[in-house]
């Protein structure tokens, strides 16, 4: 697999401008015009090309986001630029990008049913096809893969002990559907509204008491096989360091890789069901029931996926130059909708990749052209049954030793959240909120009342809405709290205390 640079080589060296994705030297002279170089022309050669561009001219290509134009030659990334998302290389190229956003969301993606105890294959097919349906919704104009969401993962595992598979996969569809609902709202009047509900403090605590709410899932996997858990972390955390580009960006996926084949050599691995299994054939189908218990393990998920969204949106916005703020309720629509087809098959919840994003920024390819590759591509490979059985003979050790990393990384996303948007925790009303929301969450508080049942992630979440925008409304009524909400860019600490020392001296109007 090779993807184009800036400087217009492929990743094995191969001068792009006259190579195939492959590295495989093109047939024949550069034409200048017609017949131009072309020595003695047999009559046969004397017809025009085959027009390999006739569909994508096409009125309904341009409504379904697959009009492609050709960037430049089609050969190589111009300096400087990048590929659009409405643009594309030559198909070769594009396949070979595209192969590479498949590998990109591998490990992720299969890690979510493999912990949750879902088929792989049939993730992988709702993969497939929720990426080709957010494509054609958002019309081409947002590239991404929609790959398993970890934040379904301590929701489908507490339904499942109560309602089993097809009570989690109720929940799945009633997030999506949640989602979806949201995501109309949004494009018919913004996206305002929702940074209001939920600003950096309340987005980052339920991110990160969603992930540290897992830890001991995580241990309890550790502790099934210590040896291969601990060689799969610790490749995982030297693979991110020891290497550039994309496979530094890859680091889990080689750890899950390296830790298989320890445990293949300590014996840890169950290859019957995958000698059982056929080569071809149809990916295991479920159906879901609608419980009323599952609703508050769900309902923080759709909070995280809207974040998740908008900041995709964004970043693909910042990367290429394109204000993309007209379609972020359709990517939540989408999302939406790929999510509850997911859940009514037998699928895990989808969303946005930032691992794909890592790829578009090293290869500087955002041609949605690239994602309809890898769509179709991971769909063709659901269609094996043994690749699946494969997937899942992943074993404990391995998962808890990646399963360590990726739930920090989440807990740690949520801190990200907060540094990025300068929160500050001097303020009572930003500490209170994060500190009773994350133990709430990371001791996993439950509350039922009658059939339903609310476990961590959903009271933590809730409280982090309910104190942060409570403290606020009684600060703001008595005028008790002069700190600002995020910190003060650019002025020395000295000046930020002058300045709040200077506020707090300041009387308040009290009624």
């Amino acid at each position: 697999m090779t993807f184009p640079t800036a400087a217009g080589t492929t990743a094995s060296g191969a001068i792009a401008a006259g190579t195939t994705a492959s590295g495989a030297i093109l047939a024949g002279p550069t034409l200048a015009g017609p017949t131009a170089s072309r020595g003695n022309v047999a009559p046969e050669d004397s017809f025009p090309a085959p027009d390999t561009n006739f569909f994508e001219r096409l009125p309904a290509m341009s409504m379904l986001g697959t009009k492609w134009k050709l960037h430049g030659n089609g050969k190589s990334v111009r300096p400087g630029e990048v590929v659009a998302p409405g643009e594309r290389l030559t198909w070769p190229l594009t396949i070979g990008v595209g192969m590479q956003h498949v590998v990109a969301m591998f490990g992720a993606t299969f890690l979510v049913p493999i912990i949750t105890g879902m088929p792989p294959a049939t993730t992988l097919f709702f993969s497939g096809i929720g990426t080709l349906l957010f494509l054609v919704i958002t019309q081409g104009r947002v590239p991404s893969y929609l790959g398993s969401s970890f934040a379904f993962i301590a929701p489908i595992m507490a339904s499942q002990q109560q309602f089993g598979i097809p009570g989690a996969l109720g929940g799945v569809v009633l997030a999506g559907a949640g989602l979806a609902v949201i995501g109309a709202v949004v494009q018919k009047f913004g996206a305002g509204w929702i940074n209001r509900l939920m600003p950096p403090i309340v987005t980052g605590a339920i991110v990160a008491l969603i992930g540290l709410n897992l830890a001991p899932a995580a241990k309890s996997n550790f502790d099934a096989a210590p040896v291969t858990a601990a060689i799969t972390l610790a490749t995982i955390i030297l693979v991110s360091v020891l290497f550039k580009g994309i496979l530094g960006r890859l680091s889990i996926l080689v750890g899950v890789v390296v830790g298989y084949l320890v445990a293949m050599i300590r014996g840890e691995v169950d290859y019957a069901k995958m000698d059982a299994a056929a080569w071809v054939g149809l990916p295991h189908f479920q159906t879901p029931e609608f419980h009323l218990g599952v609703v508050g393990l769900f309902v923080p998920v759709v909070l995280v996926l809207v974040a998740e969204n908008i900041g995709h949106v964004k970043s693909v916005s910042a990367m290429t130059g394109q204000n993309l703020d007209g379609v972020s309720g359709r990517a939540l629509m989408a999302d939406g909708a790929a999510t509850v087809l997911a859940g009514f098959g037998g699928g895990s919840g989808t969303t946005t990749y930032a691992e794909n994003i890592g790829v578009m920024a090293a290869t500087k390819v955002y041609s949605t052209a690239a994602y309809w590759v890898a769509g179709i591509f991971a769909i063709i490979l659901s269609f094996s049954p043994k690749f699946g059985e494969l997937i899942a003979t992943v074993p404990a050790g391995v998962l808890g030793g990646a399963a360590t990393m990726l739930y920090g990384m989440i807990g740690i996303l949520g801190v990200k959240i907060w540094v990025q948007n300068k929160v500050n925790f001097s303020n009572p009303v930003n500490l209170t909120t994060a500190a009773v929301a994350l133990i709430i969450g990371i001791a996993n508080y439950t509350w039922t009342i009658g059939e339903l049942t609310f476990t961590g992630i959903a009271l933590g979440s809730a409280a982090a809405l309910v104190i942060y925008h409570g403290m606020k409304a009684i600060a703001k009524a008595r005028g008790s709290v002069a700190e600002p909400e995020t910190e003060q860019a650019g002025l020395p600490p000295a000046v930020k205390a002058a300045i709040n020392a200077a506020a707090k001296r300041t009387p308040k109007k009290r009624p």
